[in-house]
């Protein structure tokens, strides 16, 4: 075999226990695509292939996903002895000596990881061009961006290198390259995942790690072997009512949904995104939902104001705690400009900025929770606009000038008050108008491919649903996957 046998996760850990096909021969598959197809896609930056070929050569376990080839997202999913570079060539060597609690969870359920997968400097943009390993492509069309930060994820199982690879969503990370890519991409409910046992409250909770998928029961499968809690973490939900797989089976009820196409923190949406709502909105409707227009009462300053400072914050905070683990600073250019900026600008803002930052969102938060009580499920576009050419949000002209300077110069202060940053911020919230909204609320939210334009590209619509409530927004998926379904579709670039 040249590449992987085409189906889902499920599909090939069926193969394998059912003898067709053993765990060495799909992990070899998989290595054949990735060096194959990786050339075209820069999805793959990293292997891990001793490790797995030893993985296969013991007894496997009885996990859901027993000998199943899986790449990780090279940010936050820390393997034991292997560089976690998060993008950036400050961490290029940077080696952690224990797995994560989800790194843990990826092996429990039998996944074997084999590689780790593109993403852009520490996760901070909605696409993948880090300078580090270059830019990811989207394998409908390679000059356009597959998304970010997941994006080498989403790629990679777009061009059918691996059905199911790990994800991370702090502002739509998750979702995001699931629309650009034509996948399923679940951000779960805030705690739902853990992040230990280094990291406790990523991003002051915005931040989760779920894998993107083809289809949805690969995704409840992966819901299923991968939440809970580990002791000690900050957060904890309460378990849902049956395995999120075993609900598929139940009809979704006729639900409330929510629809808008008024982006809630940019300022407009292409028409390739308002055509995919329309025809989702269709679809809803023939299958008997309610669907009423409808838009939250969020203040979309305020929200973008509060979510920078956050934003900075903790980025400041992420490279001063590398910074300890190294036991030095950056060097000059070790850090993207654009992220040393950042850092630098971290001094502008005082302790009480951070805590009145944290209490705007949750402000906004209680305001969003109110209203969507109203209905079961909210409806956007995921995206602002279909995957763009890469390159197209890279500072230019006068903010990159600004970014230099401050850089060069003691400029944190008046950066501040001058508005750079919010200016940046907002070129990226032209883009990514909806996303964040759920990592600040702690939601769940899932992005469905259901359009393609006349380009090729994919579309995706995002479901936000109630906190806690990831069945409903599963079989309301799985419903839409059965009416309108997208699993077949292949990219000009396919490892197939």
């Amino acid at each position: 075999m040249d590449a992987l046998p085409d189906g889902d996760a499920l599909t090939l850990a069926q193969m394998i226990r059912e003898g067709e096909v053993s765990a060495s021969e799909l992990l070899e598959a998989a290595i054949r695509g990735v060096e194959r197809i990786n050339p075209q896609l820069n999805a793959v930056v990293g292997t891990l292939y001793d490790d797995a070929r030893a993985r296969v050569a013991q007894p496997l376990n009885t996990g859901p996903f027993a000998g199943m080839p899986f790449l990780i997202k090279d940010l936050l999913s820390d393997y034991a002895g292997a560089p976690t570079s998060s993008g950036s060539r400050f961490l290029k060597d940077y080696v952690p000596e224990q797995d994560s609690d989800m790194v843990v969870r990826y092996k429990r359920s039998g996944l074997n990881i084999f590689g780790k997968t593109n993403t852009p400097e520490f996760g901070l943009t909605p696409f993948t061009e880090p300078a580090l390993f270059g830019p990811a492509r989207n394998p409908w069309n390679p000059a356009h961006t597959p998304g970010g930060s997941s994006g080498g994820t989403g790629a990679a199982i777009a061009a059918g290198l691996v059905p199911m690879a790990g994800g991370g969503d702090g502002g739509g990370s998750i979702r995001i390259p699931a629309s650009c890519n034509g996948l399923v991409g679940l951000k779960p409910t805030r705690g739902r995942t853990p992040a230990g046992p280094t990291r406790g409250d990523i991003w002051f909770g915005c931040a989760i790690e779920l894998p993107l998928s083809r289809t949805v029961r690969d995704t409840a499968a992966a819901l299923d072997a991968l939440s809970g809690p580990e002791p000690g973490d900050p957060y904890q939900v309460p378990p849902p009512p049956e395995a999120y797989l075993a609900a598929l089976d139940t009809p979704v009820r006729p639900l409330r949904i929510a629809v808008s196409g008024q982006p809630m923190l940019g300022d407009d949406m292409h028409p390739d995104c308002l055509a995919g709502l329309d025809k989702t909105v269709q679809q809803l409707e023939a299958l008997g939902h309610t669907v009423n227009s409808d838009h939250p009462p969020l203040s979309r300053s305020a929200f973008v104001e509060a979510f920078i400072v956050l934003l900075v914050a903790e980025t400041a905070a992420d490279v001063r705690d590398f910074s300890r683990k190294l036991g030095r600073e950056p060097k000059r250019g070790e850090l993207e400009p654009t992220t040393a900026a950042l850092v630098r600008l971290a001094a502008a803002f005082t302790a009480d900025d951070l805590a009145l930052a944290l209490r705007e969102l949750q402000w906004q938060t209680r305001l969003y929770a109110r209203w969507l009580q109203s209905y079961d499920v909210f409806l956007t576009p995921t995206l602002a606009e279909p995957p763009f050419k890469i390159g197209k949000y890279q500072p230019s002209g006068a903010d990159k000038f600004g970014i230099q300077a401050l850089n060069r110069l003691p400029l944190a202060g008046i950066a501040k008050r001058s508005g750079l940053i919010e200016k940046m911020a907002q070129d990226i919230f032209r883009f990514i108008p909806n996303t964040p909204v759920t990592n600040v609320t702690g939601d769940p939210a899932i992005s469905l491919p259901l359009h393609w334009n006349d380009a090729g590209l994919p579309v995706g619509m995002m479901f936000a649903g109630q906190f806690g409530d990831e069945t409903t927004l599963l079989q309301l998926a799985r419903q839409l996957e059965q009416a309108m379904p997208w699993a077949e579709r292949r990219p000009p670039v396919h490892a197939t």
